[in-house]
């Protein structure tokens, strides 16, 4: 198989002191690949999950970027700054010695459910065609909008006095360097997140995820191609269906397919993974209410079987 060929996701453990984008750039340089791209930023600080999608498998980083996140971190309260993380400049100091795990845990309940957070000025954030990090840089602060973001459960794990261990999960969008900001804030004592590991993102967690070093070792013989998830693993999320092959020339051609009963009768109608009756992904469909059908969102063109696919019968 050609390298340039390769489609699919490989769920990298990234290391401290790499931001995301030299992580692509080395997953390029180690396999070869041409089309390569991260699904959802990763601090240089932080550690852990960082899907990298490679050939046909970039189309779906949009939709991978909007799954759900599982984090620990460790906050350091009493120091603040200006980047909310240790990598940035110490600007406030405070005795902290008088916070409870007790006052620490009844500030976290603020911040679950559905909020809306400040993004903070060090992040990847566009303002007039530039990164909110490099006007930071420059000394320029911009008067930023909250952000609407959600937490769905948040708790603390360890709790060795200055630094709390949380455990957040969270939606797309929050940053846990503002959640350490704010919570310091809360506590009148400051704080920064000193530490931070992605458990989960998506359907990728630590545990099934490889080393840039593993990456590398195996990269001259190609055994790295085993620790490739098939690009619909970036969708795993959605619910699957089937067409026949009249069905899968229409969506090829762009075109909508007719929907059934059964396969609409369900709380998640926006999306579905389109299947071949051999197997092979062929589409991200969204359902059209007036047409009653299928519309082609993302349509892919992918030799081999997935071993995601279902095993229903087709329309």
């Amino acid at each position: 198989m050609s390298r340039k060929n390769i489609n699919g996701i490989l769920n990298i453990d990234k290391p401290a002191n790499y931001t995301s984008m030299d992580v692509v750039r080395t997953v390029k340089r180690l396999t070869g690949a041409k089309k390569v791209g991260h699904a959802g930023t990763l601090d240089p600080l932080a550690t852990g999950v960082l899907p990298i999608c490679i050939g046909q498998a970039t189309r779906l980083v949009d939709h991978m970027v909007s799954g759900g996140k599982i984090y620990q971190g460790d906050i350091t309260l009493g120091v603040t700054t200006d980047s909310f993380d240790s990598d940035g400049n110490i600007i406030f100091t405070q005795d902290a010695s008088r916070v409870t795990k007790s006052d620490f845990e009844s500030v976290l309940q603020k911040f679950v459910g559905e909020l809306e957070q400040l993004p903070p000025m060090y992040s990847a954030i566009k303002y007039q065609g530039k990164r909110l990090y490099q006007l930071a840089r420059q000394g320029i602060d911009i008067e930023r909008d909250p952000r609407k973001v959600k937490v769905f459960r948040l708790c603390t794990i360890d709790w060795a006095p200055p630094i709390a261990k949380i455990e957040v999960e969270c939606g797309r969008g929050f940053y846990i360097r503002a959640l350490a900001h704010d919570i310091g804030q809360e506590l009148q004592c400051g704080a920064h997140l000193s530490k931070l590991i992605r458990l989960k993102g998506g359907s990728f967690e630590l545990s099934s995820s490889i080393s840039l070093t593993k990456l590398e070792s195996l990269a001259f013989s190609d055994a790295w191609i085993d620790f490739l998830a098939p690009p619909d693993a970036g969708a795993k999320d959605l619910p699957s269906i089937v067409v026949d092959s009249n069905g899968e020339k229409m969506l090829t051609n762009g075109q909508s397919v007719s929907a059934r009963l059964s396969e609409i009768k369900t709380e998640h109608l926006e999306s579905r993974r389109v299947y071949s009756t051999d197997g092979r992904f062929l589409a991200i469909v969204r359902y059209d209410r007036p047409l009653s059908s299928w519309k082609p969102i993302k349509v892919f063109d992918l030799p081999n079987p997935s071993d995601l696919a279902p095993e229903f019968e087709a329309c």
